[in-house]
């Protein structure tokens, strides 16, 4: 009876699964957009000139520097700070259900801390990958798609394995986010795997090819920086990735008492 009364409770627990950090950084980034749209023109352009990431910044020769804003300290904080900036509500709305699929399955994984650290390296990657091909470009870059592109990137080394989310033999609640992650070439035999890489690759080059501005205004998104994020993703992974083993503990433990209910999201 016991187990009966708990799988009720246990669906509609699942039937909005994200992570507190995850809808907080949303909130975040609604937060702040809904500030910009009540600053009059002048002060918006104020606020990407100080925290938006421009590559023109770190020219030396630019002729746009003296119009920066933020010293030398924005060449620091920009490339983190342009993640918390979008273009438009279209543009905040695609990177919070991106983030809200791929976001809360890494954040479910790795916890909040190392989900904020990991997210924000990936931005920081993001960035710099922008930065080495467009040195001199006055053309600011906004967007978490850079930071997202890195949780897709870690999302990937899981979310296909064997008790994975979307694997064979597939696990109910938190533990379907600790299955085992194999090395990385194990992985690209996964079929899966090379699926979704081939998408998330193809849609980036079309991107490339085509351009990708943001409502027609002068900042953007460059596809640069979300391969540069997913490359970071796919790097610091194995650093951020949580050991397991006591999730795997407790998966045995729930078999060898089958009659003890399982606690929701455990």
């Amino acid at each position: 009876m016991r187990e009966h009364q708990s799988r009720p409770a246990d669906r509609r627990e699942r039937a909005f699964n994200a992570p507190a950090v995850v809808i907080a950084t949303i909130a975040l980034f609604a937060a702040i957009h809904l500030w910009r749209v009540f600053l009059s023109e002048d002060a918006d352009i104020a606020v990407l000139l100080r925290f938006a990431f421009i590559p023109a910044r770190y020219d030396p020769a630019s002729p746009y520097l003296p119009d920066m804003l933020g010293g030398e300290g924005a060449k620091l904080w920009t490339f983190l700070t342009y993640a918390f900036l979008h273009g438009d509500w279209t543009h905040l709305l695609v990177n919070s259900v991106a983030m809200l699929a791929f976001g809360s399955a890494v954040a479910w994984r790795f916890g909040s801390m190392r989900f904020l650290s990991f997210s924000a390296l990936c931005a920081v990657g993001g960035a710099a990958a922008h930065l080495a091909l467009h040195l001199d470009e006055p053309q600011p870059v906004i967007g978490a798609s850079a930071a997202i592109s890195g949780q897709m990137a870690a999302a990937m080394r899981f979310m296909f394995e064997a008790g994975g989310p979307l694997g064979a033999f597939r696990r109910r609640g938190r533990l379907a986010f600790s299955a085992p992650a194999v090395p990385l070439a194990t992985a690209l035999r996964n079929p899966q795997v090379l699926i979704f890489l081939l998408a998330w690759f193809g849609t980036n080059i079309a991107f490339g090819l085509g351009g990708m501005a943001i409502s027609g205004e002068t900042a953007s998104i460059a596809w640069e920086a979300h391969i540069g994020g997913f490359l970071g993703g796919l790097v610091l992974f194995p650093l951020f990735d949580p050991k397991v083993a006591r999730f795997r503990d407790r998966a045995d433990a729930s078999v060898a008492l089958p009659r003890r209910p399982p606690a929701p999201h455990d």
